[in-house]
Parts: C-alpha cells; structure tokens; sequence
C-alpha cells in the first residue's frame, strides 16, 4: 500500500525529481528540432528522405533474409518485395528531390482524398456538424490540390510550419517543466 509522501513524490508514475527534468529535456528537443527545421527546411527534408531510403533498404534485407527459411512458403513474393524496397531505396536516397516530391505528392493526394470525404459527409450527412465538415472539406481539397500542383514548394513550406509548430510546442513543454518543478517545491 502506497503512503501519502510515496503518492506525492510521482507525476504519472514517474518520480518527481525526474519527471520535471525530462520535461524540460523534451522540451529543448523539440525546441532544437523546430529551429533546425524553420532555420533549414530542405535541408530536413533531405535528412527525412534518406532515413526512408534507408529503412527501405532495411525492409529489404529482412525479406532476403526471412528468404533462408526454406519452410516460408512465399519466398518468391519476398524476393520481389525485397528487391523492389531495395531499389526504391536507392532511388530515394538518390534522388532527393524525386523523392520530396513524392512525400509532397502523398500528402496532398491525401488531403484531397480527406476533403472530398469531407464534402460528401457534408452534403450528405444529417448532423448539425455539416457546415464545420463541408468547411473542412474545402479547405482540405484546396490544399491538397495546392500540394499536388507543386509538391517540392509546398512540402518547404509546410517543414517551415511545422518547424514553428515545434518551436512553440518546444517552448510550452519547457515552460511545463518550469511549472512542474515549481509545484514540486511547494
């Protein structure tokens, strides 16, 4: 049975000491990562296109491997899904803006697919939340239309946000870990 002063000494099952410190350290993490990805948008974006080139290559040489069990009874399928990540590998590592474009291409034929499902609720659908779904939609379907006609551009420009985005989460954790070691105080 846990003691008043036990149950104190914990944030969600962390102890005190530390939980205002790790808050702190998540804090500047992110608050580095905002600013190097505001401060170098394409230059991230490079760095994020070679780690899915590599876990590409990765992906592909557990296929080959998993290929030595001679009782797996799909070895052929293996060896081409193993073949194909390895080569798509190579290529994104590559050919960088390839692949940004890409990335920018699945984001906004995402975000076109959400809008359209957006609308379709909306005119659709019986709830009073139909106006907040057809002004979803829209908004959605335009940017992904705007990602789709030009996806190196908008992918810089979303790193951009998404990096300020980060810098002000970086500076509300920080500003937590602050409060959580003044509480502890007490």
């Amino acid at each position: 049975m846990a003691s008043m002063r036990e149950t104190q000494v914990e944030v969600g099952g962390i102890p005190a000491k530390l939980a205002w410190q790790l808050q702190l350290f998540v804090g500047f993490v992110t608050l580095v990562l905002g600013i190097i990805l505001t401060a170098h948008p394409t230059k991230s974006l490079n760095v994020i296109c070679v780690i899915i080139g590599l876990l590409l290559i990765v992906g592909g040489l557990f296929h080959f491997i998993r290929l030595l069990d001679h009782d797996e009874q799909h070895r052929t399928w293996l060896a081409i899904a193993g073949i194909i990540e390895i080569v798509l590998g190579v290529v994104f590592i590559r050919h960088l803006g390839l692949t940004r474009a890409i990335i920018g291409l699945l984001v906004g034929l995402s975000w076109i697919v959400q809008g359209i499902v957006a609308l379709l609720i909306g005119f659709v659908g019986q709830s009073r939340a139909r106006v907040w779904q057809i002004l979803f939609g829209v908004i959605s379907l335009a940017a992904g239309i705007v990602v789709v006609a030009v996806p190196e551009n908008s992918l810089n420009v979303l790193a951009v946000l998404l990096g300020i985005w980060f810098l002000v989460m970086g500076i509300l954790e920080i500003a937590t870990g602050f409060v959580i070691r003044h509480e502890l105080k007490k």
